[in-house]
């Protein structure tokens, strides 16, 4: 052979490649769209579930959250201090009892989330100089309703202290701003960032979006694969006529459809979900797109790899179920990575997830580049690397063994028919 036959032979051989690969790639098009279960997941799932949790969390803070008071003192300076409470977005103070048990109970019954309570000898300790105490209650069966009473009384309190120390200085003869330097020597002023709001579904919304996209990306492709399992004779995943062309060409024709799919139903999801319901989105879309590539690569190469191994549609979903949480406290967010322990700092490794909700947070939240998240998007490369070889080690081992399946049928059915 020549070498412009050579190459004339390398180009028809790159024509039927790509070829096998679009009718592998329209296959999978058409089983997405063929199985209700997946439309369902892939695209209803998709396209309702960010919404929905969005609109659950849409006030982001509590407000007015009821509390009762019990005012043993009863006199001018604990009023005052009572009126500054309420006055807070925080809190409303609905109800005034004269004893801890009568607002005991309605603590118990849940008309109230919280309790104040100042003694009789409030006033009287204030005016002599004495340190005076109040006692606060709060309900913990959510620690948003602890936050919102601990922020209401503590900066009244506070305010009312430095109120008091100005007076007693004044009193000594230091007046004006000489008294208010002494009464706050450092004055300090707190800035929140990222979330400026301290809303609720600021920070937790950004990590539900990139799980969303994992996890239904993760069940819709192992629902394919048991379907796939279940709807032939040999129970195999790639049917022997879809697999001729090599391994390599029915994982890229499978994984392109996904993440064609994906990198569609991401720019809702990431890109007018923040922006609708006013969730953080100060990051760049072009560093977004960028981190979003080898995200759904690991994610559509891992699921598919999973995927050789669930022998019907069900199993899927047991798994979805499962990790769901797991891989929500996984990811760092809503507990320190700093604080989880090495193994299972390490087993987060396993899942994209973890990294994708990391990089996704620092661009989209705190206004990070591509650059600054390395760590997290060279990570997902490597995921990607690695599951790809997986995804096509696992794809050969199943059409060998469905091969070898086929083959051994084959025989007997000839061995009966020449009997």
């Amino acid at each position: 052979m020549n070498h412009s036959q050579y190459k004339l032979f390398s180009f028809h051989q790159l024509i039927l490649n790509i070829k096998d690969t679009l009718i592998i790639f329209a296959k999978e098009f058409g089983s997405v769209f063929n199985d209700r279960g997946v439309v369902i997941l892939f695209f209803v799932a998709s396209i309702l579930y960010p919404a929905l949790y969005c609109s659950l969390y849409r006030n982001e803070t509590l407000v007015d959250v009821p509390i009762a008071v019990v005012d043993g003192s009863r006199s001018l300076r604990s009023t005052e201090l009572l009126r500054h409470v309420d006055a807070t977005r925080d809190v409303k103070i609905v109800s005034t009892y004269a004893t801890i048990d009568e607002a005991k109970k309605a603590f118990d019954n849940r008309e109230v989330h919280g309790l104040i309570y100042i003694p009789a000898d409030f006033n009287k300790k204030l005016s002599n100089g004495e340190q005076a105490t109040i006692s606060t209650y709060s309900d913990m069966s959510s620690f948003m309703y602890y936050r919102a009473m601990m922020m209401a009384t503590n900066y009244s309190i506070l305010d009312m202290g430095k109120q008091i120390q100005v007076e007693r200085l004044n009193a000594q003869g230091f007046t004006g701003e000489s008294a208010t330097v002494i009464s706050n020597p450092i004055p300090y002023e707190a800035v929140i960032l990222y979330n400026e709001g301290a809303g609720f579904a600021s920070f937790l919304m950004p990590a539900i979006l990139i799980l969303i996209i994992h996890q239904t990306l993760f069940f819709g492709i192992g629902m394919i694969a048991g379907t796939s399992r279940e709807e032939n004779r040999f129970h195999e995943l790639v049917s022997s006529k879809v697999h001729r062309g090599g391994t390599f060409k029915v994982v890229i024709g499978k994984s392109a459809c996904y993440f064609l799919i994906y990198g569609l139903l991401s720019v809702y999801i990431l890109g007018f979900i923040p922006h609708a319901f006013n969730l953080p989105h100060i990051g760049n879309p072009v560093d977004l797109m960028i981190l979003m590539v080898p995200f759904l690569l690991a994610t559509i190469f891992f699921s598919m790899t999973v995927s050789v191994f669930l022998p019907n549609r069900e199993t899927g979903l047991i798994i979805f179920m499962f990790f769901s949480l797991i891989l929500l406290f996984l990811s760092g967010i809503s507990w320190p990575r700093s604080n989880i322990s090495g193994f299972w700092q390490a087993f987060s490794w396993i899942f994209p997830s973890t990294h994708g909700i990391q990089g996704y947070v620092k661009i989209n939240t705190m206004g990070a580049n591509i650059h600054t998240i390395s760590l997290e998007y060279l990570s997902l490369w490597g995921q990607t690397a690695v599951y790809f070889l997986t995804a096509t080690w696992a794809y050969r081992w199943q059409i060998k063994k469905s091969s070898k399946k086929y083959q051994k049928e084959s025989k007997e059915e000839t061995e009966l028919i020449t009997k």
